[in-house]
């Protein structure tokens, strides 16, 4: 073929091409312009030659593109523009105006530079390519991968609410399990007590008795027949008698404070469980401090110089098994903070409204001298098995139980701590039972939270 008719065969081709191709000089004018853009223009090649391409369409991003252009000019590299970065650079009306979704046809754009035979760029070449299908097609999958994040996202907060739950009721059952064989060992306990102290008291009476007798024998000694006379001193002196009868009451009076001892430690035991009063009641939090106290005292006395501050507070309706647990909680974490030796102080006090000055809350408050939280892990305690014990010293379900039975009473638990210097646990609760406690007192079961509808949706339709 001849140079004309490739010629003409190369304008067929441009002319036909579903591609849009525009030439532009060095000063911006329009030397070139197929089929494409006049059909999506509405303006012909005739009436676009030699026009300054920004002054017939305005609404082209004039600096970014005069700089791209010019960059093609003085460089001499082709350059290139995505649909997803720009969208597009004519505002062409697409072909789905119904099923489409977009508000213009979607274009990735080429500059290429056309050089002389000196090698000179005389024009640069842009082409526009319709990416609008490929458009669509991109967000409805965008689309659809982000409904499906959120359903995984959704499924993920479920799973972690799910497992903080079974871990918290299985922590939760366990205590209550401790709960009542503790009662139950402390009534076996009792009944022996009982007797015991009985029994005491009988002894009591008898070693008078016997001890009476003896001293009305030892006043008529000097009746006795010398020999006989002497043998019953030498035998009261071998048997120390005066002594054994001097220590003898020592001996029943420790006994008997022993006895006490064991009975108090039953009774706050029993208190302490409450396997009997599981129900909303009043309760006085400094007797509750008080018996916690004395079931985990074996924790302590040996590491801890206990100082109560105690303000005598109105008592405060609550579940007293769950407040005792808290308490607990707290004072083992504190006797665990102090190392080798430290102070424990327990405080109470009302709070009363800013309103009507009466006591609406009471606050209670467990603080040591220990070796602190760093304000990093200050963030975490309250997480389900989150711990700084070393393994195998702690579960890490104490804190996350007590948050979840305060909040459960419609109460807030803060601290304030610093490391090496000691950590504060404050507890408020409300003096009467409030409405964020009645709603959830008809579901106290900590996996409620989840429901049996996010739960079949997070296992599928087969359970899996």
């Amino acid at each position: 073929m001849d140079e004309n008719t490739d010629l003409k065969l190369l304008g067929f081709i441009v002319e036909r091409l579903e591609v849009g191709i525009l030439a532009i000089d060095p000063q911006f004018r329009v030397v070139l312009w197929n089929r494409f853009m006049e059909t999506h223009s509405g303006r012909d090649l005739d009436s676009m030659r030699g026009q300054c391409l920004f002054e017939s369409f305005p609404e082209l991003p004039e600096r970014w593109l005069r700089r791209k252009i010019e960059s093609v000019f003085e460089l001499g590299n082709y350059s290139f523009t995505s649909w997803e970065q720009r969208p597009y650079l004519f505002r062409f009306q697409h072909n789905r105006p119904i099923t489409g979704g977009v508000d213009a046809m979607r274009q990735n754009c080429t500059f290429l530079p056309l050089r002389d035979a000196s090698g000179v760029v005389r024009l640069v070449v842009l082409t526009l390519s319709d990416y609008t299908d490929t458009a669509l097609i991109q967000q409805k999958l965008t689309a659809a991968m982000a409904v499906s994040d959120e359903e995984r996202r959704k499924q993920r907060a479920l799973l972690r609410r799910l497992q903080d739950a079974k871990a918290q009721l299985f922590q939760s059952e366990k205590l209550a399990s401790i709960g009542q064989l503790a009662a139950g060992v402390a009534h076996e306990i009792n009944n022996p007590v009982g007797f015991v102290t009985s029994n005491l008291g009988s002894l009591e009476r008898y070693l008078i008795d016997l001890t009476t007798l003896i001293e009305s024998y030892a006043s008529h000694a000097d009746q006795l027949p010398p020999a006989a006379a002497e043998a019953v001193r030498r035998q009261r002196e071998k048997l120390d008698y005066d002594f054994i009868r001097e220590d003898l009451g020592a001996l029943i009076r420790e006994s008997r404070e022993g006895l006490d001892h064991i009975r108090r430690i039953i009774l706050d035991l029993k208190d302490f469980t409450r396997v009997d009063q599981s129900g909303w009641q009043l309760a006085d939090l400094e007797k509750a401090f008080d018996s916690t106290l004395n079931v985990v005292w074996n924790e302590l006395k040996y590491k801890a110089t206990i100082v109560k501050d105690y303000r005598h507070p109105p008592q405060v309706e609550c579940i007293p098994g769950q407040i005792n647990q808290v308490l607990m909680n707290l004072l083992v974490n504190a006797g665990h903070a102090l190392g080798e030796k430290g102070e424990i102080t327990l405080r109470t006090g009302p709070d009363p409204s800013e309103v009507t000055g009466a006591v609406a809350e009471v606050w209670v408050e467990v603080e040591d001298d220990g070796c602190g939280i760093s304000v990093e892990h200050q963030k975490r305690i309250f997480d389900p098995f989150f711990t700084t014990k070393p393994v195998g010293q702690g579960t890490g379900l104490g804190l996350s139980v007590s948050y979840n039975i305060i909040r459960r009473h419609g109460g807030r638990i803060d601290v304030r701590s610093t490391v090496g210097v000691g950590t504060c646990f404050r507890l408020t609760l409300p003096v009467q039972r409030s409405e964020v406690a009645d709603a959830v007192s008809e579901s106290p079961d900590l996996a409620a939270e989840v429901t049996p509808e996010e739960l079949l949706a997070l296992e599928g339709p087969d359970g899996a």
